[in-house]
């Protein structure tokens, strides 16, 4: 009987092919909390501003839209990546979803960063009336509520062993609030600096260093979570073990493929040039207990075949 033709041997790591993270139910969990916390805060926001005509208010309402919107995302993806993590039309499962989500809030973060960059960059140059009072009760408010979210978003560290990317999804929400976390601090500065000092330049300022944070905080989750959509190595000292592994007794590695499924799990495909008596099943157990190595498939040529011949193994 071949390798292939034992239902064991197709993912000899997992049973559980959906490939979703070790905290999945709790991040979406936490996520939906959040959700729910920060659209009842918009809806008082607004209807706030409606009845007492405070532009203020309503301005800082449409601002928490924009983060229900990113949660929406994040908890959406949470969801579907559950709900068809078994389902055949993914090849690897719906691990990647959250990547997805991820790369989708980075371009929220890097439209919020720019629009605060260009409303300040306009405030600098015709400064407008400042109503001190009444805004930074409001932007303290705004930030408490903003705190206590980072801190139910918080990742749970290690939870993905080898993984340092980890859960990208609940990664990217929390960076999105963490960015208006620090943003809202920056305002509050600028808004005492004004009323203190009659500072007018202070509050447009802070704006502006807050814009230039977000835009950094954007990149960096852009580049994460690209990286792990366009399928580029996700660990090359992973790489290296793998074909150290593989190396071991004199094969050589002809062609290795590693890609992220998922948070905490890894795909790789290798072709190895390896004597008649060497097996798949051999090449495959030194790679047992390789952490967040999850799916397998091994190649097998003989030493001296022509690297477009026919395989003589094939191991998934």
């Amino acid at each position: 009987m071949t390798a292939t033709s034992r239902p064991e041997a197709l993912d000899a790591y997992r049973r559980d092919r959906g490939y979703l993270g070790a905290d999945h139910a709790r991040n979406e969990r936490r996520t939906w909390i959040v959700t729910a916390i920060c659209a009842v805060t918009l809806f008082a926001q607004v209807a706030g501003g409606i009845a007492f005509r405070s532009m203020a208010l309503t301005a800082s309402g449409l601002h928490m839209a924009a983060h229900v919107a990113a949660l929406l995302v994040a908890a959406g993806a949470y969801r579907m990546a559950r709900r068809y993590a078994a389902d055949p039309r993914f090849a690897f499962g719906a691990g990647k979803l959250g990547y997805l989500a991820g790369f989708a809030n980075g371009v929220v973060l890097a439209v919020t960063a720019l629009a605060i960059g260009v409303e300040s960059l306009q405030r600098l140059i015709a400064p407008e009336a400042v109503d001190y009072g009444s805004a930074l009760p409001l932007a303290a408010a705004g930030l408490v509520v903003t705190v206590v979210c980072v801190a139910l978003l918080k990742p749970r560290r290690g939870a993905h062993g080898a993984d340092e990317v980890g859960d990208l999804n609940i990664a990217a929400a929390h960076l999105h609030l963490s960015a208006d976390a620090i943003v809202g601090v920056l305002a509050i500065a600028g808004l005492a600096a004004g009323k203190s000092f009659g500072w007018s330049w202070a509050d447009p300022l802070t704006g502006l260093v807050g814009a230039g944070l977000v835009a950094q905080f954007a990149a960096v989750l852009l580049r994460r979570a690209g990286a792990a959509l366009l399928d580029m190595t996700p660990s090359p000292k992973l790489a290296g073990e793998i074909r150290t592994r593989l190396e071991a007794e004199g094969e050589r590695v002809i062609d290795l493929h590693l890609w992220r499924l998922g948070p905490g799990h890894f795909a790789a495909v290798a072709a190895v040039a390896a004597p008649a008596a060497r097996t798949t099943e051999a090449l495959r157990a030194r790679l047992a207990g390789v952490a967040a190595l999850s799916h397998v498939t091994i190649e097998l040529r003989r030493d001296g075949e022509p690297a477009h011949g026919p395989a003589d193994g094939f191991a998934r």
